[in-house]
């Protein structure tokens, strides 16, 4: 007969579980495993909540297994190491993101490509290597192997530091590695949300002109005045685009609803690079011509590698990039996901684990 949620491992947990598609979250005891020679223990303090949470627990994807503890933002404070540990130790900042496993050996892996590899292992919701399905960071501890461990700078806020393990690497990455990043540069960023909001202050951090692009007006004058762009966009609006034409090195698009690429693509120069981060659950239409028109590129990008999250953190810490966040209590989550799905938040819930997940 197989294990109960709270004894197949050794150490008790508790957290906020979905048993089925409604996604709704309850109290849930559980256990994570020992801490092994490579792992390191730490206490929860602060977990974001992310889109991806939502489409998990309502299983829009149609992979979940319930019950289901979400959380791939996971921040806290070290209390035990196994003794292979160097990373880290007890008393130090850490945080988790979006994988605590993959293979080591794979061509991705060997690159410090580990969001790449065929069999990566989410931080919740899969079979981790010993069999057991993986819990996230709605709960009040975290098991981890060190090198899937972040170090949390100390001069960077835990609460608001949590969205960067997901937010942050998911947009530093793809201007990195298509060279958006570079002073001068006049980059778009289409949808003003928990990425884009983000996206915003790294192409700003790198010395970018930078365009918000949005359907909305109302977002005008927080894109400009509080997050600092250059220039706003309504995407709705024909006039304003066709005068943006052929204007774009990159455009980073983080909108997961169905939209249209054309005039996406209208806005970059020859050569531009629109790079896609949201996950629309219906095909786009893909109009090839104009990439033909200026060897335009369409690509997609992931998460990042953890040599990469870790370069991504240390530079937010120094150039003073933080999430913007509504901190909220564990019993109001429920509430936070019905608002998530209206996009009523500036721009990411993170969850006050230590100081309000309380057993009753």
């Amino acid at each position: 007969m197989a294990k109960s949620y709270e004894t197949e491992h050794p150490v008790k947990a508790f957290g906020l579980a979905a048993t089925d598609s409604s996604g709704h979250l309850s109290p849930f005891k559980f256990s994570r495993r020992a801490t092994g020679d490579d792992d390191v223990q730490f206490k929860v303090l602060y977990c974001g909540i992310c889109h991806t949470d939502l489409h998990y627990l309502k299983n829009e994807w149609g992979v979940t297994q319930y019950p289901l503890v979400p959380g791939h933002e996971i921040v806290g404070v070290v209390t035990e190491v196994g003794k292979k540990v160097e990373k880290v130790k007890v008393g130090d900042r850490v945080g988790v993101g979006c994988m605590v496993g993959s293979c080591r050996s794979c061509e991705s892996c060997k690159e410090d490509l580990e969001n790449y590899c065929p069999k990566i292992i989410p931080t919740y919701a899969a079979p981790y290597h010993d069999g057991t399905i993986t819990y996230g960071g709605y709960s009040d501890i975290m098991v981890a192997d060190e090198h899937f461990i972040v170090r949390i700078p100390e001069n960077m806020p835990l609460d608001a530091a949590a969205p960067l393990l997901c937010a942050g690497i998911t947009t530093y990455s793809p201007m990195r590695y298509f060279g958006l990043d570079k002073p001068g540069m006049h980059i778009g960023v289409v949808g003003l949300g928990g990425l884009g909001h983000v996206a915003v202050k790294f192409a700003k951090a790198f010395g970018c002109k930078v365009t918000v692009i949005s359907t909305s007006i109302s977002k005008k004058d927080e894109a400009l005045s509080h997050l600092g762009a250059d220039s706003f966009l309504i995407s709705k609006d024909a006039d304003e685009m066709q005068g943006a034409m052929g204007t774009m090195d990159g455009i980073i698009d983080t909108v997961s609803a169905h939209h249209a690429l054309m005039p996406l693509i209208g806005l970059l120069k020859a050569h531009g690079k629109l790079i896609m981060l949201g996950a629309p659950d219906k095909p786009l239409e893909l109009p090839v011509f104009p990439l033909l028109a200026g060897r335009k590129m369409i690509s997609g990008s992931g998460i990042g590698g953890m040599k990469e999250t870790q370069e991504m953190i240390d530079f937010a810490a120094k150039h003073n990039i933080k999430a913007d966040i509504e901190l909220i209590s564990a019993d109001y989550v429920n509430t936070a996901l019905e608002r998530l799905t209206k996009a009523d938040v500036k721009y990411r819930f993170v969850i006050d684990v230590a100081n309000t997940l309380q057993q009753s």
